[in-house]
């Protein structure tokens, strides 16, 4: 079925994915001058910059909801919150951690970590060759010019590997970064990477995707490379074809991989690729920016996600909650456990979390310049995390014990200035705080 992909709102990646700015978020709440216990479940009185910013999209109706939570520690099984909002500009059912939203690319670290679990068990091997689980990917060519003809290639230097694809550094194309004629195969070969909309979008020709992650695979494999592997680091559809890998080397659908050994040890319970039915009512909109007015380009009511989608997108295609994303994030800051329970091994955790960029990387110039790049997340000494191309946000800090996520549902992200003004806000309250404390000693 034709469908709008993320590209089709021309979306700016190096807006979008600006993780490092919730990174700095983290670090500011070292000096959090009061306990886990001042927290009240929600904690607007403790962050009025914050609420007031909420306030301000919701009130003026720019957004619908915006929505924010953060966490202490393992233990703490549940995160706190702050803002609000609604589903729909045209319904007036509140938002709460139960409410689901399109996470989209925060999928990444989601099967990223997925990824570790297969190489932690040996199934996978960190530096194995991409072309001995799916050998259509041997003896791939490269583009003389990333956005140059598909017939002016050269041999790849050297195998992609598990670690490449990980790290977007196997010199994969994207449906949204490719140009020219590689951009042109990836929407004629259905190489989509995530849904949008089961309505038309006015000057966006629909794809068509892929009949199944096995034939999207293979397709891909067909294309060349935009770079020489393990030479730059490029965002790519890397983290999709891990789904292919791990239905292969799994033995299962890659879907049910992702329920049996992540949502259901982790209690995710609202995490899918298709929303049932049933769960329809606590969709949120998604909406269009256009001049500073939100439209509504996927209704929840109505929503391309109630759809089951014809390639299950490990990079870009779940809906998960405010409170499932939230447990997946303590798992990982429990190191593999939550509520006494086992998902994975602390050694695939530390590991999935770390840099894992090859040495032979060059960043300069690119989106994580001086930082790393893990299993499917940005790596920042202690913080690890991603972002989605409808606004929303999750991180840890292994140092902290934060775990901190941003909600919100409206493309493209940079139409609005909201993590700018979400990390001037934080500051504010925490300079605040800070001051209180001062005052009351």
């Amino acid at each position: 079925m034709p469908l709008q992909t993320p590209d089709a709102l021309a979306l700016s990646r190096r807006s979008l994915l600006r993780t490092g700015a919730l990174f700095a978020g983290g670090a500011a709440l070292s000096g959090l001058p009061f306990g886990r216990a001042a927290f009240a479940h929600d904690v607007a009185e403790n962050w009025a910059n914050v609420a007031a910013l909420s306030d301000k999209y919701v009130a003026s109706r720019k957004l619908a909801n915006l929505y924010l939570t953060f966490g202490w520690g393992a233990a703490e099984d549940h995160a706190h919150t702050v803002g609000g909002g609604t589903l729909s500009l045209a319904k007036p059912t509140p938002v709460d951690e139960n409410s689901l939203y399109r996470i989209y690319s925060m999928s990444k670290p989601i099967t990223g970590m997925a990824t570790m679990i297969l190489i932690d068990e040996g199934k996978l091997g960190l530096d194995q060759p991409v072309h001995e689980i799916l050998p259509a990917f041997r003896n791939m060519r490269v583009l003389v010019d990333p956005e140059g003809p598909l017939d002016e290639t050269v041999p790849a230097n050297q195998p992609i590997t598990i670690r490449m694809l990980l790290t977007h550094t196997a010199g994969l194309g994207y449906q949204i970064v490719s140009k020219g004629p590689l951009q042109k195969a990836f929407n004629q070969q259905g190489l989509v990477g995530g849904r949008v909309s089961r309505m038309p979008i006015p000057g966006i020709e629909p794809v068509t995707p892929a009949p199944g992650l096995a034939a999207w695979a293979d397709r891909l494999a067909e294309l060349p490379l935009m770079y020489q592997p393990a030479t730059k680091w490029s965002y790519s559809c890397s983290i999709d074809l891990l789904g292919r890998v791990i239905e292969v080397a799994s033995g299962m659908p890659f879907e049910a991989f992702l329920k049996k050994r992540i949502f259901d040890p982790c209690g995710m319970t609202s995490t899918w690729m298709q929303v049932p039915a049933s769960e329809a009512h606590r969709l949120t909109d998604n909406y269009g920016i256009v001049g500073g007015v939100p439209f509504p380009i996927d209704p929840g009511v109505n929503s391309i996600f109630l759809d089951a989608p014809e390639v299950p997108a490990g990079g870009g295609g779940l809906v998960s909650s405010p409170r499932d994303y939230d447990r997946f994030l303590r798992m990982l800051l429990g190191y593999g456990r939550i509520d006494g329970k086992f998902v994975m091994s602390e050694e695939a955790v530390r590991v999935g979390t770390s840099n894992l960029l090859p040495a032979s990387v060059d960043t300069t110039g690119s989106w994580i310049a001086g930082e790393g790049h893990g299993a499917g997340g940005r790596s920042k000494g202690a913080q690890f995390g991603w972002g989605g191309a409808a606004g929303t946000l999750g991180a840890i800090d292994f140092d902290l014990g934060l775990r901190s996520c941003l909600w919100t549902q409206y493309m493209p992200s940079e139409a609005y200035p909201i993590r700018d003004e979400f990390m001037a806000a934080m500051e504010k309250d925490l300079s605040a705080m800070r001051a209180a404390r001062k005052k009351a000693a």
